[in-house]
């Protein structure tokens, strides 16, 4: 086995760097976090809130230690120096792609590619980036349960961001099965207890949208991968979960 992420080899013994669940995935050793800040990496979809609008570009708050500048030309708009606001304002909210992070952690991101774009209306609900491979599930497999159960759209930022829009109902359902992610994403039995309280509460509205139909921002869903792994299941797939020592870590 070799390291990958969250380990670290010491002589012919591997350790772990953070506090998580032992997940391996030979030939990769890997801790998941069972917290943690967001830390972005090139090819990462997320969420991000304009904060600034300059000339030619705005900032992006996506939660990670630097605010990240979306460029006009990374766009699909023809925008025009000076004309920024015309497009985006401070407090909207964007689903964007991280394309490169500099050795300073200056942040580079795009808006162009399927899928990408500003996100009208819904609800922002954030949980914590670890358990982001969580609420995607095997496959998607999590997601779409979420999403064919309340009818809700949902789009998912890999730095713990996800966009809710439907229903008031869809969305109270969407945020508290969220919230169980986020809270007993480590426990076992936990789809079964999300598909139950959708279950429990699936008479107080109709679906919204035809869960044969999947949104755009749905196909965004994948696993991303970890130093040459798949992303985890969680324990619910792959037994119970180890706890490793942390290591501190300054950010």
């Amino acid at each position: 086995m070799r390291p990958g992420r969250g380990t670290y080899r010491v002589g012919d013994t591997i350790y772990a760097s953070i506090l998580g669940y032992y997940d391996p995935r030979p030939p990769v050793a890997q801790v998941i976090p069972l917290a943690g800040r967001y830390i972005p990496r090139p090819g990462d979809t997320v969420i991000g809130t304009v904060t600034d609008a300059q000339g030619t570009f705005w900032l992006l708050d996506v939660g990670a230690p630097r605010w990240a500048p979306l460029h006009i030309t990374g766009t699909p708009w023809k925008v025009e120096v000076g004309e920024t606001q015309r497009y985006l304002h401070v407090g909207d909210a964007v689903l964007v792609r991280v394309e490169s992070l500099d050795p300073t952690g200056r942040i580079g991101v795009t808006m162009l590619g399927e899928g990408l774009g500003k996100l009208d209306g819904g609800t922002i609900v954030t949980i914590s980036p670890a358990k982001v491979p969580r609420v995607i599930g095997r496959r998607g497999s999590m997601i779409e349960t979420i999403t064919r159960m309340t009818g809700a759209e949902v789009a998912i930022g890999q730095n713990g961001r996800i966009w809710v829009s439907g229903t008031p109902d869809a969305i109270e359902r969407v945020s508290e099965a969220l919230r169980m992610i986020d809270e007993e994403g480590h426990r076992r039995g936990l789809t079964q207890r999300v598909e139950g309280y959708l279950t429990a509460t699936s008479a107080r509205a109709p679906p919204l949208i035809d869960p044969r139909l999947p949104s755009v921002v749905q196909r965004l869903h994948e696993p991303r991968a970890a130093d040459g792994a798949e992303e985890p299941a969680g324990p619910d797939d792959d037994g119970p979960s180890s706890s490793a020592e942390p290591s501190s870590h300054e950010y």
